[in-house]
C-alpha cells in the first residue's frame, strides 16, 4: 500500500513499497514540473519526479516507464565483483566472526541457486539475477553463504549464524516472490534452490 506524505506546498511525495521485480519507489509529484520526468537512484530506492498534473492510470504508465528506463540503463547494484567482494568481508565482520570468503563473484551460470558456496575453496557466487534486487536482500544473501564457510549444511549451527542477519527471514519471502515473477519453482524448504519452471 502506498504511503502518502508532504515536502512541502508544492510537492507531494508517494512511496511505493517494493514489488518482487523493482525497489521501493519515491514519487515526488510537483506543480512546478511542467512536463517532464526524471528517475534516479537514492540508496536503495528509486526517486521519481513527476507533474503533479499527472493522475490515474497516465501516472502509473509515465512512472513504470521512468522506473523501467532507469533500471535498464544502470541496475542498482551494476557494481562489479569487486564491490561485491568487500561487502562481503563487511558483512562476514559483522554477522559471521569474521570468517571471510577467498573470493565473492556475480555469476550468470546459477541456473538452479540464487548463490552457492564451496566451503573447500571458500568461493561464494551470486546469481547475476539478484543485481536489480535491494542491497538489504543481497546481502542477506551474502551472510546465509558466508555461513555456509562455517558450517557446510543447513544445521541449526547453521541458521544460528544466518539468522544474525536482521531481515534474513524477509529474503526468504522476498526469493519466493521474486522467483514466482521470474517463473521459477522453488524447491519445497529451500529458498535458495529455483529450479526453472
Amino acid at each position: 500500500m502506498a504511503k502518502h506524505k508532504s515536502t512541502s506546498a508544492d510537492t507531494v511525495v508517494t512511496i511505493e513499497p517494493p514489488r518482487f521485480d523493482r525497489p521501493e519507489v519515491e514519487i515526488r509529484a510537483s506543480s512546478r514540473r511542467k512536463k517532464t520526468g526524471t528517475a534516479h537512484w537514492s540508496g536503495s530506492r528509486i526517486v521519481v519526479q513527476i507533474p503533479a498534473r499527472i493522475r490515474g492510470r497516465e501516472r502509473a504508465v509515465f512512472v513504470d516507464d521512468l522506473v523501467v528506463r532507469l533500471l535498464t540503463q544502470r541496475p542498482q547494484n551494476a557494481a562489479g565483483d569487486a564491490s561485491l567482494e568487500e561487502r562481503a568481508k563487511v558483512l562476514a565482520e559483522l554477522y559471521n566472526d569474521g570468517v571471510e570468503p577467498n573470493s565473492v563473484r556475480w555469476v550468470t551460470n546459477q541456473q538452479a541457486r540464487w548463490a552457492s558456496c564451496s566451503p573447500a575453496s571458500r568461493e561464494i557466487r551470486v546469481s547475476s539475477r539478484l543485481r536489480q534486487c535491494p542491497e538489504w536482500l543481497i546481502d542477506a544473501v551474502l551472510v546465509h553463504e558466508l555461513a555456509h564457510l562455517q558450517e557446510a549444511d543447513h544445521s541449526a549451527r547453521f541458521n544460528e549464524i544466518a539468522d544474525r542477519h536482521p531481515r534474513q527471514a524477509d529474503s526468504a519471502l522476498f526469493l519466493e516472490g521474486y522467483a514466482l515473477g521470474l517463473g521459477l519453482r522453488i524447491e519445497e524448504g529451500d529458498v535458495d534452490l529455483p529450479t526453472t519452471g
